[in-house]
């Protein structure tokens, strides 16, 4: 997602732990106890993001079109799917719509039977066109051949880079990672306090910023048949790569960096690149917190021997409470909520990066988004990948696998050895979920 100024000031929000909840009617009560066929309001469970933000208006227009009242939850992540777990554990019929983040509990989720089915809903429909939701997001919110939910916020990782150093030292702008590795080192000037690059290097979070690495390179942290294969020929030369950059032109300390301190660094014209999501652009055209406001660029990840292939994931996606009694009614303001002209609305008007195809390819649409965004997002249906993290329940012990043969690169060690260690410690997980 893409942070605005209004979402900043939802973040100070999500920060405090506090719930945010919107009753766009009068009337007080849960959506539970209804029948079908009487249905006269809604309730909408969702984390708080500008999505969520936006929601709350479009909710008011919907209830003025069709006199179903829509009432809004909104929490922070965490408290978010606390309070799912506790509900859905006990067959909840008290929400019927739940916005959730896909690769946290999506898997959990549907093995629990929480989330209802969807796939004959996204289907059935021509005129709201399923195909026009990007191939990415779309692969993202199904699972085993089930879609559980409709994409309503993506987000991708790109190449930040600084327009002023390039062009001083004669250089273009890269489109191949041999390309970008030359350039990070052409620039690398620590002595006068800048870094060629700045990226995650602490072993957990830097496993997302990997996964474009990875592919690029014509792996993945998992084979065609769900096993381990970070210790891949192909997956041993993409983390050699990451950590190479990061210990040869780097900044000291990069083990213990996140997309906090890599970003800061960016921020503060101290770093050449800087490799991480798309939803962090507008930090650096913040002249509040930026130094680089009238020099950052931006570019697709680029090509490895595979092709330029980079994560195109879903932040958010909105599905049904399988325990609603209000199915029908719920897919009905989700697929009014989520159609061409309503995902247009939000993201010229509140900067929402959906996932249809259309919205992006409408000019007026766009036009609040720097234009080097826009391209790469319009081209994002020949390049894009529908995750940026190993594909299991226990996704964080996997991420914390899965680094450690990363920090061996950042550190110089054998790579292929730790890579090797890795997988058979992934695949023992993986195994222990089958």
């Amino acid at each position: 997602m893409f942070t605005t100024q209004r979402s900043r000031r939802l973040l100070a929000v999500l920060a405090s732990g506090a719930v945010l909840a919107l009753g766009l009617t009068a009337c007080g009560g849960g959506s539970g106890g209804q029948a079908e066929g009487e249905v006269t309001e809604l309730t909408v469970v969702a984390a708080n993001s500008p999505w969520t933000e936006g929601l709350k208006t479009l909710a008011t227009q919907y209830e003025e079109e069709t006199g179903i009242a829509v009432t809004i939850e909104a929490y922070g992540n965490e408290q978010l799917n606390d309070n799912y777990k506790v509900k859905l554990n006990s067959s909840s019929s008290d929400f019927d719509v739940m916005a959730f983040q896909v690769q946290d509990v999506m898997r959990e989720f549907s093995r629990n039977g929480w989330l209802a089915d969807m796939t004959e809903y996204v289907s059935s429909d021509a005129e709201w066109n399923w195909e026009d939701f990007q191939p990415a997001a779309r692969d993202a919110v199904e699972l085993d051949g089930v879609v559980y939910g409709v994409p309503v916020m993506t987000e991708r990782q790109i190449v930040y880079y600084r327009t002023d150093l390039l062009e001083a030292a004669g250089l273009e702008v890269p489109t191949t990672l041999e390309e970008l590795e030359t350039a990070i080192a052409t620039l690398n000037d620590p002595e006068n306090g800048v870094f060629g690059i700045a990226m995650r290097g602490s072993r957990v979070p830097l496993v997302t910023q990997l996964s474009s690495f990875l592919y690029s390179f014509g792996a993945d942290f998992q084979d065609a048949d769900g096993n381990a294969s970070i210790d891949t020929p192909e997956a041993v030369e993409a983390i050699e790569l990451y950590g190479n950059l990061l210990r040869e032109y780097g900044p000291p300390g990069v083990t213990n960096m996140g997309w906090v301190e890599a970003s800061a660094l960016f921020a503060q014209g101290r770093a050449a690149f800087y490799i991480d999501a798309d939803s962090q652009a507008y930090t650096f055209l913040d002249e509040d917190n930026s130094s680089v406001v009238d020099t950052v660029g931006f570019a697709q990840f680029p090509e490895g021997p595979d092709g330029s292939k980079f994560y195109n994931i879903v932040p958010q996606t909105v599905g049904i409470n399988e325990f609603s009694t209000k199915k029908d009614a719920a897919w009905e303001f989700i697929k009014w909520v989520t159609n061409e002209e309503n995902t247009k609305w939000l993201l010229e008007n509140e900067t929402v990066p959906g996932a249809r195809q259309s919205a992006w390819d409408d000019d007026a649409a766009v036009a609040k988004f720097p234009a080097g965004l826009v391209e790469i997002v319009r081209n994002v249906a020949d390049h894009g990948v529908g995750h940026d993290r190993p594909q299991l329940e226990q996704v964080a012990a996997a991420r914390e696998i899965v680094g450690g043969p990363v920090i061996a690169a950042i550190e110089g060690g054998d790579v292929s050895e730790a890579a090797a260690s890795a997988n058979t410690q992934f695949q023992d997980l993986l195994d222990s979920e089958n």
